[in-house]
């Protein structure tokens, strides 16, 4: 069994962690991942505050493990869905994309917070503001990661903070947690390789047409969601790169996501204010775009749409070729890391 710093800061078995995944990351799977010895996280940005407290309090009736939220800081309700899950004593809450004011809150209860970053000074940023662990991704990462590589990015961060590092993109076999542990982490995070399990709600025309992909089956681009990410390779998405402004289905995500957020007129306009002008926010047309990849984004997950559908997705689909439990790929990676690490402790120096 692999100890490391990340499983005695949340006191759990293996050096693994869930991706907060919009849409993907539901009470199922996050109790699945705690249940098999990983530290399970639910993205909460697609929901309203009272949907935020169900599935918090759903996750703990299928689970007796630490488990942790993601929400995204300049999005519309971060403020309140982080006071919901301060309210509940989530164990771990993890944030991107904002400067966290709710550190000490979450540490008067016991609790830890962890910030996830692309660029090395924002990791040590963060750690000065408070953060117990930093989430470092990596270029080869589903969504978004920036421009420098896991294997880059990884070793200059560690050389900067003291605190446990979560290494993500391009992360989904043994070999990986290896090597993210000799780059200096202290456990990892995967996203597209807990997609790809039997607990994912991902529809199965997605998983299908991950399987078949290869590792150069990705497009990276800014259009898909107002921010630089990363998604599978689809009609769509090459479609999306070729096109202008999408000014109609613009307006449509918008009004589905102040419907699937709750939000009034008057509240919607303030959040969308609020995101422009936050420390790290981002222009009109960003938001736009973000409202179109959110509808896009379900029309993949939730429909199977393979002509119009996104789905966020790293690289490393092109190592993945099966969907099997989420205990079997935990138990798999924690095996296959053990054996890794043996086989180096026994070359010859």
């Amino acid at each position: 069994m692999l100890k490391t710093k990340m499983t005695e800061m949340f006191g759990i078995n293996h050096p693994i962690m869930l991706a907060g995944m919009n849409w993907i990351t539901e009470p199922k799977l996050v109790a699945a991942v705690c249940n098999a010895g990983g530290l399970g996280i639910l993205a909460v940005a697609r929901y309203n505050p009272k949907e935020t407290r169900a599935c918090i309090r759903q996750i703990r009736e299928m689970t007796d493990r630490p488990f942790g939220i993601n929400q995204i800081l300049i999005g519309p309700g971060a403020k309140e869905n982080i006071a919901v899950a301060i309210e509940e004593k989530v164990p771990v809450i993890n944030y991107s994309l904002g400067k966290p004011w709710f550190i000490n809150d979450v540490h008067a209860y016991g609790g830890k917070v962890v910030g996830t970053i692309a660029i090395a000074r924002h990791a040590a940023r963060a750690v000065e503001l408070g953060c117990d662990a930093i989430v470092v991704t990596g270029h080869e990462a589903a969504a978004h990661g920036a421009a420098a590589t896991s294997m880059v990015l990884i070793p200059i961060v560690a050389s900067m903070v003291n605190v446990p590092i979560i290494a993500a993109g391009g992360f989904y076999d043994g070999r990986g947690l290896a090597a993210a542990l000799a780059l200096g982490a202290h456990g990892i995070s995967m996203g597209t390789r807990f997609m790809l399990v039997k607990e994912s709600p991902v529809h199965d025309n997605f998983k299908r047409l991950c399987l078949e992909a290869t590792e150069q089956d990705t497009l990276y681009d800014n259009v898909f969601d107002g921010m630089d990410g990363r998604v599978l390779k689809t009609k769509a998405a090459v479609k999306m790169t070729r096109r202008g402004f999408p000014v109609i289905e613009a307006f449509k995500g918008a009004l589905l996501v102040k419907k699937l957020l709750n939000l009034s007129y008057g509240k919607f306009i303030a959040s969308a204010f609020a995101m422009m002008t936050a420390e790290e926010g981002h222009p009109l047309w960003v938001l736009a775009r973000q409202a179109v990849g959110n509808m896009r984004h379900l029309k993949a997950i939730q429909e199977g749409d393979t002509e119009e559908g996104i789905l966020f997705a790293g690289q490393c689909c092109g190592g993945i070729s099966d969907v099997p439990t989420v205990q079997e790929v935990v138990d798999r990676v924690v095996a296959e890391a053990e054996e890794t690490i043996a086989k180096l402790q026994g070359l010859k120096i």
